[in-house]
């Protein structure tokens, strides 16, 4: 009986693996593949073969370098396109700080998963019910994301001129899609949704006024603000009750 138990929950388990993995993987092949929106952003804004490929391998987060490519793009100089990209990539850092005690890795292994710290891998390891899960997702995603991210940078900026405009192939829109498609289903409550809510209006509100990055950075006051007023009305409804 023991052993037939076991059987079941080693089964259990492997099922759970296997679904990990298989979402793991969506999300790495779904947003891998606007690297090509990338290199053929970055080459035509006049950054080198070398330099886009770059970018990719060492900077690797999307957001920060379209954010980049598009400041040069527009004439912008060199310092003010690195500093938009520098607070558009600041949200890792906090990524970062729920990621390390949800996943607990290693110390040695800590400096090379950092690389990987993004939306997509952040949304899928936060989105599992046990630690061995969100290991799993983390790194798959991760690993998936950033080859082919990195490939298709190259054959974007190799391809430029053959590609066409990109915006007609939707690739740019691919990373944030599949990102609120993650976040969606974890506001389950009504304070997590006007957190949403929230920073999606002061993102976009302060968008067409603000340099590259800080609208995200500025977004992050939702949270505060939410629960501050949250707090105030419970202490109300409770003096209220007395």
């Amino acid at each position: 009986m023991a052993d037939r138990t076991a059987l079941e929950d080693a089964d259990i388990g492997e099922k759970a693996d296997r679904a990990v993995v298989r979402d793991a993987l969506g999300v790495g092949v779904a947003v891998g593949l606007s690297g090509f929106a990338f290199g053929v952003t970055s080459a035509g804004s006049g950054l080198t073969l070398p330099q886009t490929c770059a970018l990719s391998l060492l900077v690797f987060t999307g957001a920060s370098q379209f954010a980049l490519v598009g400041a040069l793009a527009a004439g912008g100089g060199p310092f003010t396109a690195a500093a938009g990209a520098f607070f558009l990539g600041v949200r890792n850092a906090f990524y970062g700080l729920r990621l390390s005690q949800l996943l607990a890795l290693p110390r040695a292994v800590r400096p090379f998963a950092a690389q990987w710290v993004i939306d997509e891998t952040a949304a899928v390891a936060l989105a599992q019910p046990t630690r061995r899960a969100a290991r799993l997702g983390f790194a798959v995603t991760g690993l998936s994301l950033y080859l082919l991210w990195n490939l298709t940078t190259l054959l974007g900026a190799m391809g430029a001129e053959a590609i066409g405009d990109t915006d007609a192939w939707g690739l740019d829109a691919a990373g944030p899609a599949v990102f609120l498609a993650l976040l969606a289903p974890m506001l389950r409550t009504g304070t997590e949704r006007a957190v949403a809510g929230l920073a999606v209006l002061l993102g976009l509100g302060l968008l067409p006024v603000l340099p590259a990055g800080v609208p995200v950075l500025l977004a992050a006051l939702a949270a505060p603000a939410v629960l501050w007023a949250d707090g105030r009305r419970r202490r109300g409804e409770q003096e209220d009750a007395r």
